[in-house]
């Protein structure tokens, strides 16, 4: 590790799949999740990334580019955006003109991560109106509409984005395999790897995009983050039965259950597992990072070091407001995150 990426200036973001409780709705989904970045940028976390999933019921992340608008609203300094923007969904133009929009109003706090699938299934894909052209080539597209630098007989060359080339939100390559990683490497983009999707391949993969990373006009030096699921609390205890509806989740999902939602608390704790459910919890333990705050910081501290990351990004899967709030706090006190008020008085 260089000096930049040591224990010490770990950073923390989070990702927020805005999910949708039994029991609950959307308006109190949007209510919770307000809080939570209101409270993630006092508390001096680094980003706050919203994913973006079509046709379920217990989410809704359909928008990352209105979310992010919405939360650099509601606070001061954190840095908002998509993790991520699925490409295929959409014109590059549009993403680009929504993405200049967004820097222009909150200059210097916006991520743009772009991901190559659609985020749903083929029929959703379908009615969302999926791009036909090759990702390469759009992903080429958006980097030319940011930069204004299309060949000289390209049509779009003709074509003006709002702004100019200053307004460009820091780019991101999202990957959970070996596909998008390269994209970052050659286009010298930013990556983050989502490691709560494949466990295995993180520590590589992010190895490789750290060694082979070519410099480009967005980014001069690689940067990546590790994201991965964590439920923490006060004790082991507290967050094993926290961890219950995610466990329970993953292992329905793994089994080809027709009930995938968010299970509750109490639903978790009184399940009983089949036997196919039991194998699939082991296999997908890898995919979590569970325990007391001691505990679960000490095992982030060596993923990051692994990966050779300075920034770990918590996939949000708390079954509840409260629990969500206090590992914010717990983590951020434990990694030594400066409350803002702090940071303002220097």
């Amino acid at each position: 590790m260089n000096s930049t990426m040591n224990e010490q200036n770990l950073k923390l973001s989070v990702l927020d799949f805005v999910h949708v409780y039994k029991h609950s709705n959307s308006k109190e989904s949007l209510k919770n999740t307000t809080e939570v970045v209101k409270l993630a940028d006092q508390l001096g976390y680094t980003r706050y990334l919203f994913t973006e999933h079509h046709n379920t019921t217990s989410q809704i992340s359909t928008s990352p580019d209105l979310l992010s608008l919405h939360a650099a609203s509601q606070s001061r300094h954190i840095r908002v955006g998509s993790g991520g923007v699925m490409l295929p969904n959409y014109s590059p133009l549009k993403v680009v003109e929504n993405f200049t929009l967004l820097e222009a109003l909150h200059p210097g706090r916006i991520d743009l991560g772009l991901g190559r699938a659609s985020g749903t299934d083929g029929l959703t894909a379908t009615a969302l109106q999926v791009s036909r052209d090759d990702f390469s080539v759009q992903l080429n597209d958006l980097l030319s509409f940011f930069s204004r630098n299309f060949p000289e007989k390209h049509p779009y060359r003709r074509i003006k984005p709002p702004g100019d080339p200053t307004l460009v939100p820091e780019l991101y390559m999202l990957g959970s395999s070996q596909g998008g990683v390269q994209f970052a490497i050659e286009r010298g983009l930013g990556f983050a790897f989502a490691a709560h999707l494949a466990p295995k391949l993180a520590v590589p993969i992010l190895r490789s995009y750290r060694d082979n990373f070519v410099p480009s006009s967005y980014l001069k030096e690689p940067k990546s983050i590790l994201t991965i699921a964590v439920i923490t609390a006060e004790t082991d205890k507290k967050a094993k039965y926290l961890s219950g509806p995610l466990e329970l989740m993953w292992a329905r999902m793994a089994t080809g259950s027709a009930d995938i939602s968010f299970p509750t608390l109490e639903e978790a704790a009184s399940h009983a597992y089949t036997h196919d459910e039991v194998r699939a919890k082991e296999y997908n333990s890898e995919r979590f990072i569970i325990g007391s705050i001691e505990n679960v910081a000490k095992r982030l501290r060596e993923k990051a070091k692994e990966a050779r990351v300075d920034e770990i990004m918590i996939a949000d899967f708390y079954p509840e407001q409260a629990a969500r709030l206090k590992a914010l706090e717990l983590l951020a006190r434990e990694f030594g995150l400066n409350r803002q008020e702090w940071k303002d008085a220097k």
